[in-house]
């Protein structure tokens, strides 16, 4: 039986690895690093940070691998997701068999919390199913959520009130009527500029955690814009982004 470790590492920081993340980082024979390409180099530069600043083994031996791009999802978005999935958990299975032998350990490290929009979980449930004998582990991390939160200094919650975790691509259906605060990831099309604006705050983030973190908030009809104009301007300098925001009623209790 291979053993896989999956292991939050925080949304930038090395300071936000737990110690259980820690020791279970310990614990792996073979790390296996995705690569998204050198648009993503940076990231994969500080899972390698994170690796030497506290693995004591020196004998752990690191794996990359080369994640499929995506196709565009169009109006298949869940067959095009399936897909992909899919085609990744063929090439973890095929470096789980070669690279880590029965008895061993191996390590995936997720930004975030591997609970919180994160293929990691479903992908390693399909290697697994596929017939390869496996056992599995899940460490929680900081997730760039908390982050937000913390760095703007509020909690994302009114009193006694919900919170919707949601996508851009579902925002772009519209600010949900029954919600007071919605918290918006993964929204490459900045869903927030094509919403009514009126009684809207937003409190907004990128590479949260990271030397390059950048801040903005205040009502959406006025910050808007200039999100929108240093998201760009970010993207174009790095190369990539990773951002979040919360959106909430002004006018809410």
């Amino acid at each position: 039986m291979r053993t896989i470790l999956i292991i939050g590492i925080g949304a930038g920081s090395p300071d936000h690895m737990t110690v259980e993340a820690i020791e279970a980082l310990n614990r792996a024979d073979v790390l296996f690093i995705p690569d998204k390409g050198e648009e993503k180099a940076a990231l994969r530069a500080l899972r390698e940070a994170i690796c030497a600043r506290f693995i004591r083994n020196p004998g752990y031996r690191t794996v990359p691998v080369e994640i499929p791009r995506r196709a565009e999802a169009g109006s298949d978005y869940h067959g095009v997701v399936d897909d992909w999935h899919e085609r990744i958990a063929g090439r973890y299975r095929a470096l789980f068999d070669a690279e880590l032998q029965h008895g061993q350990t191996g390590a995936l490290l997720v930004w975030g919390d591997p609970a919180l929009y994160d293929s990691t979980l479903r992908i390693v449930e399909r290697v697994a199913a596929s017939g390869l004998a496996l056992d599995w582990r899940v460490y929680p991390g900081i997730s760039s959520v908390q982050v937000l939160a913390a760095r703007h200094r509020i909690p994302l919650n009114r009193i006694g009130a919900p919170v919707l975790l949601t996508t851009g691509r579902r925002l772009a259906l519209g600010f949900p009527p029954d919600q007071d605060s919605v918290v918006v990831m993964l929204d490459g099309e900045q869903a927030f500029a094509k919403l009514d604006p009126a009684g809207l705050e937003i409190f907004w983030g990128a590479y949260l955690g990271m030397p390059e973190e950048i801040l903005l908030a205040g009502p959406l009809a006025e910050i808007a814009p200039r999100i929108a104009q240093v998201r760009a301007a970010a993207r174009a300098r790095h190369g990539w982004i990773m951002d979040t925001y919360l959106l909430r009623r002004r006018s809410a209790a």
